[in-house]
């Protein structure tokens, strides 16, 4: 993966201040009247910023925004014209408007307009329609296309063969098209943030176009068009009123509302999702109940947390995954393993992880499917951070998790928790001071920190981020689940108490968790 390239600098985290209290003590009534006296000038402020917000924002949208926070050429354009914005880092889009057609044996999409004596420089526009334009390794692999704008009078020597009167999007699925990430992040997600407001009136048109690719993306590509894709090398001339070619984006695995119609979100794309995966989904219910019917032990299993661990081979593998499993049905769930690969349909994929409460997995690719879990604080995900991955791993995958309104824990591992720990010095730099190590470049952080490593977890350091996951579920499914920072004494004796005594704990935890209005013993997770 590319991923790695861009420049990167670690940021510092913000601490919080948040302590506890136990009751109110001296000098808590004189803050409270001072701070009464304050809230007429507060709410004078406070009126004043949102009013000045408002402004701000509607002058702003006025000019129209791309996917990455610019003004946007392309928001407004008048019929018989191209328009492109190239003042994204990520992507370049261009918008023609009126008599467009495509042209596959020049690489060409062709605009046809009126000859105007005043106007009569007829622009070029080159474009590469995918969405890591700062990669030059991976665009030098994209194919141009040429924007050509000409004489309404040349149409008649490039006739129509498909009349369309939706218009069109045009992308590459090539570069690292094959990498579930990359399918995600740079093709299916700017996919719907440029289409969206069409309300799937829109042909796609693709370049690079694989039949597996639309074939692993058929649930999904109907909820985005009506119409079946199309392949760019298509001999036949294709016509359409309007063509939009490149994807706009608004930044890793995430939607940003404020740059969408109708302030569409994440939650709206898993909405999505939901839709496009439900009828595959009830399709697979249908064939087991066919075959057999879930025992009585299934069916109880139903009421316990159940975890997914996201198992890989070859790299970045955690090597006592099986003492994990055990450990994680000691503490209470039900733990299934799920090995994605090119051959597994989506739609079961989509099953397993959007039926689980805690998803745990090491930092790769295949953590894309975060997105398949149930958002607004119903799940959590846990992902292992080995050494050397640190800000991929937040970037790529924890922040947009928490954006999807997932509960996310990052565990850190130690350097005596990878098999890099056995091969080199304790004092090596490649164990205590991994940043300077990929400052060398992306070869050699893939070398050593992606294709090298594997993961043995310390299990008892590991538990502390499993129970943390175990009573937040909990408090979930009692419908007790409170945000906040404070662990109650209760929680800190469950959450480093003995294994051996757990399934005792937790049978109390259960019975007591039922007679109380609160979940006494939860561990909340840090918001």
């Amino acid at each position: 993966m590319g991923h790695y390239q861009r420049n990167h600098r670690l940021g510092k985290k913000g601490g919080g201040g948040g302590g506890s209290c136990s009751g109110l003590v001296d000098g808590d009534e004189d803050e409270e009247s001072r701070s009464k006296r304050a809230k007429p000038n507060l709410l004078i402020i406070l009126f004043l910023f949102l009013f000045s917000c408002t402004i701000i924002f509607s002058l702003l949208y006025s000019f129209g925004f791309d996917g990455e926070g610019h003004p946007s050429v392309c928001s407004s354009v008048s019929n018989g014209t191209i328009s492109c914005d190239r003042s994204g880092s990520r992507s370049d889009v261009c918008v023609m408007k009126g008599d467009v057609r495509t042209h596959p044996s020049s690489s060409s999409v062709v605009l046809y307009r009126n000859y105007d004596p005043k106007t009569h420089i007829f622009p070029l526009e080159m474009i590469k329609p995918y969405t890591r334009k700062w990669e030059t390794s991976i665009m030098d692999t994209i194919d141009e296309l040429r924007l050509v704008v000409t004489r309404k009078s040349d149409a008649s020597r490039h006739q129509c063969d498909v009349q369309h009167n939706a218009p069109t999007v045009i992308f590459s699925t090539g570069g690292y098209t094959g990498n579930v990430y990359h399918e995600f992040n740079d093709g299916i997600l700017p996919l719907y943030i440029t289409s969206q407001h069409f309300n799937r009136k829109v042909v796609f048109v693709i370049l690079e176009y694989h039949r597996w690719w639309i074939s692993k993306y058929n649930d999904i590509l109907p909820h985005l068009s009506d119409y079946r894709p199309v392949d760019f090398r298509d001999n036949r001339t294709h016509c359409f009123p309007e063509a939009i070619v490149g994807l706009r984006i608004h930044g890793d695995l995430t939607i940003d509302p404020l740059l969408m119609k109708a302030n569409k979100s994440m939650s709206d794309f898993r909405e999505l999702l939901d839709q496009a995966y439900l009828p595959r989904i009830r399709g697979l219910i249908q064939e087991e109940m066919e075959n057999h019917s879930p025992s009585a032990k299934e069916e109880k299993n139903l009421n316990v947390p159940k975890l997914v661990i996201i198992a890989r081979n070859g790299s970045r593998e955690i090597l006592n995954e099986d003492s994990l499993v055990r450990l994680a049905e000691k503490i209470g769930f039900q733990v299934e393993i799920l090995r994605p690969c090119r051959t597994l349909e989506l739609a079961r994929i989509y099953r397993v992880l959007n039926s689980s409460d805690v998803m745990v997995g090491v930092h790769g690719a295949a953590m894309t499917h975060f997105l398949f879990m149930r958002p607004a604080g119903a799940s959590v995900f846990i992902q292992i951070i080995p050494l050397g991955t640190d800000w991929a791993a937040e970037t790529f995958y924890g922040a947009p998790a928490k954006k999807m309104g997932l509960r996310y824990i990052g565990y850190k591992i130690l350097p005596d928790e990878s098999t890099l720990y056995d091969e080199y010095d304790k004092k090596d730099p490649v164990l205590t001071d991994s940043n300077s190590m990929n400052v060398k470049g992306w070869e050699f952080t893939k070398k050593i920190y992606l294709d090298r490593q594997n993961v043995r977890l310390n299990l008892r350091r590991f538990q502390k981020s499993l129970l943390r996951a175990y009573y937040y579920t909990i408090a979930v499914k009692n419908g007790r689940s409170r945000k906040g920072k404070s662990v109650t004494f209760w929680g800190l004796i469950l959450a480093y108490v003995h294994l051996n005594f757990l399934s005792v704990l937790n049978f109390a935890l259960k019975i007591l968790c039922s007679h109380h209005g609160y979940a006494t013993f939860v561990y909340i997770i840090h918001s």
